[in-house]
């Protein structure tokens, strides 16, 4: 192709296109407007404790397997990885909690002791979910979201009535007990939407989950990013950092510049991995393809308040992994969705990938990353994440049994605003655009400009859809895309 090519932002569908557009031989420049790259997976380092800001599940390891080996490269020729035992803990309230084991078989017993008959319910249900993931990620994840005729194959002629049920409606049919009920409309919160929301197909979240396991990067996440940047730098990419985009020029319906600190830089194709809504901002209005109407109309998956907290000492009765389901989970998804507002009772996860790697806090510490879901687009403000972050630690210390308010070093927060202001995130999202029956695939925002020649969208907001996977395989989308109408 040999194209000279801009892209805007540094997150996991950036770097994605980079390697494969650099691969294909194209002149390829990334311009990000923080001072580190990695979009909403960058790092914080503060006082010896390192912390993941952004996503921090790695889920289908296959999907990172593929597109490594798609440059005749491994996972590990850039990480470390392991297999997290349990994969997370689940916490109902003191002396209740449920620990997902490392493989189905075990998952299956526990799931029997819980409920009587539920193990081989499960069994059945995650070969279905095995055979959706087989269907979704190896195949129809992998198309560009251009013609609905794309989801029409004659696997997907077999599993139409899936995507007219939901998966909360199909897993009350199999299980009656609420604990097990809540760890499977869990991974749906991955795709951004309500379980009641979400098509059955999509259980193939489960079978990511239950099947395939959870994983860890031995230093975190931006490892990931890290490795990536590696492998595009080998690929003859230029990154640049510091560098926001103020407009994107458009002269005879064809993108042909970018204006980073007032200077005009040509290309021949520009792609953008920033924020999709803040994207068409950069073009005057005739050439945008969405209106505010538009968006305002979609189903957007949650914002989050994150708080990461320094400990001076080491936690006790948690995991890598924890999710804090002592409160309704219903009532929160409808804080989210239904009517939002600040939950009254929020649900909460958190993670200490310092249980795992006791180089990521100092000696004898634990570094805590603490989630809320909230409702995009929320008002924000000191008083409400203080007060919030007072209900959960106070939670944390019942559930838990151990005192922590009193060893906690430092707290750094971050919600909507920084979302806003960060990453240029529509009313402050977290991850995008959910996936719902009317929002998948050639349903998504286009991941070319149907207004613009040569301008092109990646990421979140576009197809697949949300998470850290998805992202990868929206590289990937959008540069098959640039080399069949940029020859």
């Amino acid at each position: 192709m040999n194209k000279d090519i801009k892209i805007i932002g540094s997150g996991f569908s950036a770097l994605s296109a980079a390697c494969y557009l650099a691969k294909e031989g194209n002149k390829v420049t990334i311009y990000e407007k923080n001072k580190t790259i990695g979009g909403r997976a960058r790092q914080l380092i503060r006082d010896g404790f390192t912390f993941d800001i952004g996503p921090s599940w790695y889920w289908m390891p296959d999907v990172f397997e593929k597109f490594f080996g798609d440059f005749n490269k491994k996972p590990s020729d850039y990480y470390q990885l392991s297999k997290l035992s349990p994969a997370y803990n689940v916490f109902f309230g003191i002396d209740d909690f449920v620990a997902i084991a490392d493989n189905l078989p075990e998952i299956i017993t526990t799931f029997e002791a819980i409920e009587k008959g539920s193990g081989e319910k499960l069994d059945s249900f995650m070969k279905e979910a095995q055979s959706n993931y087989n269907i979704a990620i190896k195949d129809l994840v992998y198309r560009p979201g251009e013609s609905p005729l794309e989801l029409i194959t004659i696997e997907t002629a077999t599993k139409v009535n899936q995507f007219f049920s939901n998966i909360s409606k199909d897993v009350r049919k199999k299980f009656k007990n609420e604990k097990l009920i809540q760890i499977l409309e869990f991974p749906v919160l991955f795709l951004g939407a309500k379980p009641s929301d979400t098509p059955s197909f999509y259980s193939f979240m489960n079978y990511a989950d239950f099947g395939l396991g959870t994983w860890q990067p031995k230093d975190g996440m931006y490892s990931v990013i890290l490795g990536m940047e590696s492998l595009a730098k080998e690929l003859g990419v230029t990154i640049y950092t510091n560098s926001p985009i103020e407009k994107i020029i458009v002269e005879n319906d064809k993108a042909t510049a970018i204006v980073i600190n007032g200077e005009k830089i040509n290309a021949d194709v520009i792609l953008s991995g920033a924020d999709y809504h803040h994207s068409e901002t950069l073009l005057d209005q005739k050439y945008r393809q969405y209106s505010e109407k538009y968006w305002s109309k979609k189903t957007f998956a949650p914002s989050s308040l994150l708080f990461y907290v320094g400990f001076d000492k080491k936690l006790q009765n948690v995991a890598h992994h924890n999710l804090f389901f002592d409160v309704d989970f219903d009532k929160h998804a409808q804080d989210i969705y239904d009517n939002p507002k600040w939950p009254k009772e929020p649900l909460f996860y958190a993670n200490f990938t310092s249980v795992t790697n006791q180089n990521l806090a100092p000696q004898g510490c634990e570094n805590g990353f603490f989630l809320i879901p909230i409702a995009p687009g929320l008002e924000d403000t000191q008083e409400l994440r203080d007060e919030y972050f007072n209900i959960i630690i106070s939670r944390f210390e019942k559930i838990t049994k151990q005192s922590v308010k009193n060893n906690i070093i430092f707290t750094e927060s971050f919600c909507v605003n920084d979302f806003i202001k960060e990453y240029n995130s529509y009313k402050g999202n977290a991850y995008g655009m959910a996936n719902t029956l009317l929002q998948t695939a050639f349903l998504r925002p286009k991941l070319k400009s149907k207004k613009v020649e040569n301008l092109y969208f990646t990421g979140q907001l576009t197809v697949p859809g949300p998470g850290v996977p998805p992202s990868l395989i929206s590289g990937k989308l959008v540069s098959d895309l640039i080399k069949k109408y940029n020859k």
